[in-house]
């Protein structure tokens, strides 16, 4: 039993009455009976809160949360008390979101239910532990409080951000990718995997006009022509030191493994293949491409397992095991970070080496805490200095694009929050120019 502050307030103006009663006699009389009362309203307030277990609560979330989105969790509570009660809730959610105000304040009438719901936005993957739900209770008197310890432990995994899948799937079926940022690539007809014949509409380009049908027609008829397919695409993820570095609160590691998860959706649905390797100081993980139905589940669960190393990334190694394990020529997209020209002089021979083999694509990220310095005003000599060393890693970075460029290597350099929608236009954009061959 928990006694409340309307309790302490109204004991403290007991105590208070009765202290004057020493120079006024009425006064104490009064201090008596009032406490006789107070005391048989508190024996009142207490029978009606323990005289049954009248509080049922029960937390309902999904069994896994995808990482760096919004999930809700959902507090359902029911009353047996036969009068209006009121509730102080509190959740005990992981520790490591460290909230301590998922604290709500309401009431329930008699025999009534209600739902509480709150969301919880994971940076990081791993199994996250739910604790109890403490609830208390006070009746209108509000004297004392009963304190309830309901529902049940529970432990969530963090996976990939699957969530964004489905946002992807939704929008896809009504044909508003745009909203994601995702472009629309005119056909340029030179694809070469014949799909079919149709009615020319003003956009269509007129040398795929199929003039023998037309004339059958007696209108405008156009050949459709559809990018190749069965393609390999390899998410390549480099696990290395270069890839803990965090933005908003996630790893470069965590924006490249929900970006590989939400490309091979893609890739699969353009019925090509989609694999995964991850490496470091070597390749330890590699998934061979696939699309059959449960190759995203497989992906998921590789993803979720996966994280950064303090070592140095290997790019030998990985040229050796590809080499040994991808016989077929494929797409290789590689999530790497590179700090300056240094960093990737030590890794551009076996780029080209790989570049030789397969079609290789290079991401890396863009420091956007550096460019909001850069924009910031300079106030001292030291500010413009610190500004020219900014401008300076900024530069190596567009220097890095530059040089892989004249290797004959595609790269993609990108602010981490945008890391997906890139990648997915780069790969939509790819495809179109049958680059990926």
């Amino acid at each position: 039993m928990y006694l409340t502050r309307r309790f302490y307030l109204l004991f403290t103006c007991l105590t208070l009455l009765t202290g004057l009663g020493y120079a006024y006699p009425l006064l104490f009389a009064m201090a008596r009976i009032l406490l006789a009362i107070f005391v048989v309203v508190i024996v009142v307030d207490a029978a009606l809160l323990y005289h049954q277990r009248g509080l049922k609560a029960e937390r309902k979330c999904a069994d896994r949360f995808s990482n760096g989105d919004e999930n809700r969790v959902r507090i359902r509570l029911e009353s047996n008390y036969p009068f209006k009660v009121w509730l102080t809730i509190i959740d005990e959610a992981p520790e490591i979101f460290q909230q301590r105000d998922i604290n709500y304040r309401s009431y329930l009438k008699a025999k009534g239910s209600r739902t509480i719901s709150y969301v919880l936005v994971p940076v990081q993957r791993g199994v996250y532990s739910f604790g109890k739900i403490r609830c208390f209770v006070r009746t209108a008197i509000g004297l004392v409080e009963r304190r309830y310890t309901l529902g049940e432990t529970k432990d969530v995994k963090v996976y990939p951000s699957y969530m964004m899948l489905n946002r992807y799937e939704l929008l896809a079926m009504s044909n508003n990718l745009t909203e994601m940022g995702i472009k629309r690539i005119r056909r340029v007809g030179n694809n070469t995997e014949f799909e079919q014949i149709k009615e020319y509409v003003k956009g269509d380009d007129y040398r795929m006009i199929n003039w023998k049908a037309s004339a059958r027609r007696h209108q405008l008829m156009v050949n459709v022509y559809r990018d190749e397919r069965s393609q390999q695409i390899f998410s390549v993820i480099d696990k290395g030191r270069v890839m803990q570095q965090s933005f908003r609160g996630m790893t470069l590691l965590d924006y490249s493994i929900n970006a590989a998860l939400v490309l091979s959706y893609v890739a699969m649905h353009r019925e090509d293949k989609a694999g995964l390797i991850t490496f470091a100081d070597n390749m330890d993980t590699f998934i061979a491409p696939s699309r059959q139905s449960g190759q995203m589940e497989r992906l998921l669960e590789a993803l979720y397992s996966q994280e950064t190393k303090f070592s140095e990334t290997d790019f030998s190694s990985l040229c050796a095991n590809v080499h040994k394990q991808v016989s077929k020529r494929s797409l290789l997209i590689v999530y790497t970070n590179f700090s300056g020209m240094t960093a990737l002089n030590r890794q551009l021979s076996y780029l080209r080496l790989l570049n030789q083999w397969h079609r290789v694509l290079v991401v890396f990220f863009e420091d956007t805490e550096l460019s909001d310095y850069i924009h910031s005003p300079k106030t001292s000599t030291e500010d413009y200095y610190q500004h020219v060393i900014a401008e300076k890693f900024a530069y190596e970075k567009r220097l890095i694009v530059s040089t892989l460029r004249q290797n004959g290597i595609l790269s993609l350099l990108t602010t981490p929050e945008n890391l997906s929608v890139n990648v997915i236009n780069k790969y939509l954009e790819m495809k179109q120019q049958q680059i990926i061959t």
